[in-house]
């Protein structure tokens, strides 16, 4: 008994010891962000303006490619991975519909200083907003959230309604999609940063369309699905068949612009 009683101390403080690693290091597993700095806004599309934001004090790099006349604009909210630069594919396609897009890197992205978390990314988002509703001629904004960036958009829409709200590989709550991947793992107890999109996007009320590949391995279609269903009418979905999270098609592929650009206009945005 003696010997069992050491054998289950001994497991019980590397279990312990686990746990605390996990706990202090999670926002590792959550957030990839690129070291930075990222080129000028003009070398990535020829209408690019480089752009300064200011959230909460912390100064992060933007970047905004106007078209000609003005009209509809998109705050694009990134992911998790990488930075804006990874985004001018989206940028240049959504300009060829003709709207205006504002494309910035949240804290510790890109160059910019400080560190990713879920009550930064949101400051960060309304910075974002705030400075591209005072443009001239923007009268409408549509939220465009990619994957975790789709959980920063809802909450912002919460806050602040868009015009439409586009989310892109969405999920229902951070919690829901590390419980998939870290099964070992307490992460329902251990996560600090939850985003619960599945508890907020019953308060959005404005056009939602929500797009999702049906062989995405690190957003199951299963969590976009469940977060649509929540969602209030109108509302519209989009399958992409064979694409997974990171695959072109989710990025610029001709299915998910030309329902994008359909939804749009039949909600009248533009």
């Amino acid at each position: 008994m003696k010997r069992l009683a050491v054998v289950v101390a001994i497991v019980a403080l590397v279990a312990s010891g686990l746990l605390a690693l996990a706990w202090s290091q999670q926002r590792r597993l959550i957030y990839f962000p690129s070291a930075g700095p990222v080129p000028p806004a003009a070398t990535m599309l020829p209408n690019g303006q480089d752009v300064v934001l200011d959230s909460d004090g912390i100064r992060l790099g933007a970047w905004y490619f106007p078209v000609a006349g003005g009209g509809p604009a998109v705050l694009v909210c990134n992911g998790n991975g990488g930075d804006r630069s990874g985004r001018i594919a989206l940028a240049a396609a959504l300009n060829r519909i003709g709207l205006s897009v504002l494309l910035f890197d949240y804290r510790g992205y890109g160059g910019n200083p400080g560190q990713p978390s879920e009550d930064g990314t949101a400051a960060d988002a309304r910075a974002a907003q705030a400075w591209l509703a005072a443009q001239p001629g923007i009268e409408k904004i549509v939220y465009f959230g990619e994957s975790l960036g789709g959980a920063v958009a809802v909450g912002l829409a919460v806050e602040r309604p868009p015009a439409a709200l586009i989310l892109r590989s969405p999920f229902t709550s951070l919690p829901d999609v590390g419980a998939m991947h870290y099964p070992w793992l307490p992460v329902r107890w251990l996560l600090m940063d939850r985003y619960p999109s599945i508890d907020r996007i019953g308060s959005v009320h404005v056009p939602v369309m929500v797009i999702a590949g049906d062989r995405d391995d690190i957003v199951p279609e299963a969590l976009s699905r469940r977060l649509y269903d929540a969602a209030n009418e109108p509302k519209r979905y989009v399958l992409v068949s064979g694409a997974g999270h990171n695959d072109p098609e989710m990025v610029d592929g001709r299915q998910m612009l030309t329902e994008i650009q359909g939804f749009l206009w039949s909600t009248g945005v533009t």
